[in-house]
């Protein structure tokens, strides 16, 4: 029997961990923010987060990107796990944890991004989203 190497990673893609956020505001909007000009994939709308560093948890990456591009404070045990996208980009394979944030301290800014926007997540799919966020804005559609 011959092997066929269908999966990205065989392919030669490395894997790449990201984790993001869907921080929800008591009226029940979604926290969007906005890839800036100079970055990969500029002017798409993204959820807040990053890629996860090297003996470092989702949880522990995503308290410390909420903090660099946001500006507020995340108590880990206020993240809760909701969903996952895998992705295939050219270069390279996304694993990206998401979890749903309803607690934090501090406003969020836009410190990295271009501009950051709350929206009904019925609305979500009306942006230009990166092609990996897109299954997590049906889920947070459907279950939100």
């Amino acid at each position: 029997m011959t092997e066929t190497k269908t999966d990205p990673i065989s392919q030669g893609h490395r894997l790449v961990l990201v984790t993001a956020a869907a921080l929800v505001d008591p009226d029940g909007r979604v926290l969007v923010a906005c890839r800036p000009p100079g970055k990969a994939m500029p002017d798409l709308w993204e959820f807040p987060g990053g890629k996860v560093e090297a003996g470092e948890t989702p949880e522990a990456c995503l308290v410390r990107e909420l903090a660099e591009e946001l500006g507020i404070q995340v108590d880990p045990t206020c993240l809760a796990p909701f969903s996952f996208a895998s992705h295939t980009y050219a270069d390279f394979h996304l694993l990206m944890p998401l979890y749903v944030l309803r607690n934090w301290v501090g406003t969020p800014q836009p410190l990295v991004h271009s501009a950051l926007r709350w929206v009904r997540p019925l609305h979500l799919g009306q942006l230009a989203m990166p092609p990996a966020d897109l299954p997590l804005v049906a889920a947070l559609r459907d279950r939100l």
